[in-house]
């Protein structure tokens, strides 16, 4: 049996012991969407950073940047944090380069101690719970939240890919059995619960980012895995 925990927001990330588990990030408002979405439309990788100086140095090296601060994309980047820009077709083959408020920090911390760390969305759930099927081995789900502060869409995230796991696996935290009962609550309906009652949503909505919502919130848009080798995210080949 798969031993899953969830840790809610990685400022409780030093209670979850990484070693030799694989680490699930996910930021679904929007960080890793933007991941998932653009390397499905092409982009060649994206690779995440904790500062929007260490994105800069990047950009001195021809990569795209990308990223945001407070929901606002940084001005000196290439584009902000919206899945439909990193979608864009003259970014392609590109390499990104990428800071977020939250999504980039859940992912610097993970790959400190995780075996492997595997880019999570709404948009490509059931590909992730597949590979960990797979696998057959221990992860920790770990939510990107809101500046410290769990997030609703990210622990829906959890819940959706516990619900997929639950035959094979079995829940070593109350985080999991909470993420999974908020999912099954939502009763198929998670894209009019994030968008009605999450935080952030709301943020958003303020932001003009509101079609950006119902494009994350939806499940299994695509098939990819995105992994992270070394400092990039690429996709998982067969």
């Amino acid at each position: 049996m798969i031993k899953i925990e969830t840790c809610l927001t990685p400022e409780i990330l030093s209670l979850h012991q990484l070693e030799g588990k694989i680490a699930v990030v996910t930021d679904v408002l929007r960080a890793t969407s933007c991941m998932v979405a653009g390397l499905n439309a092409g982009v060649n990788s994206v690779i995440p950073v904790m500062k929007v100086e260490e994105a800069l140095e990047y950009q001195k090296k021809g990569f795209i940047t990308a990223g945001e601060r407070g929901g606002v994309k940084v001005e000196e980047f290439t584009i902000g944090n919206s899945p439909f820009e990193h979608m864009q077709e003259e970014y392609h083959g590109k390499d990104i380069c990428m800071t977020t408020t939250n999504g980039t920090v859940a992912i610097t911390e993970a790959k400190k101690t995780a075996k492997e760390v595997i880019i999570g969305a709404l948009l490509n759930v059931g590909t992730v719970a597949e590979y960990l099927k797979e696998q057959n081995q221990d992860i920790v789900i770990i939510c990107a939240g809101w500046k410290g502060n769990p997030s609703l869409e990210d622990t829906l995230f959890a819940g959706a890919l516990i619900h997929r796991l639950q035959d094979q696996a079995k829940l070593t935290d109350d985080a999991s059995f909470m993420a999974l009962a908020q999912y099954q609550q939502a009763n198929g309906k998670v894209a009019d619960v994030i968008q009605n009652y999450a935080s952030h949503a709301k943020r958003l909505s303020g932001l003009k980012a509101k079609s950006d919502l119902s494009f994350c919130a939806q499940e299994d848009y695509c098939s990819i895995l995105p992994i992270l080798n070394g400092e990039a995210i690429t996709i998982k080949k067969n």
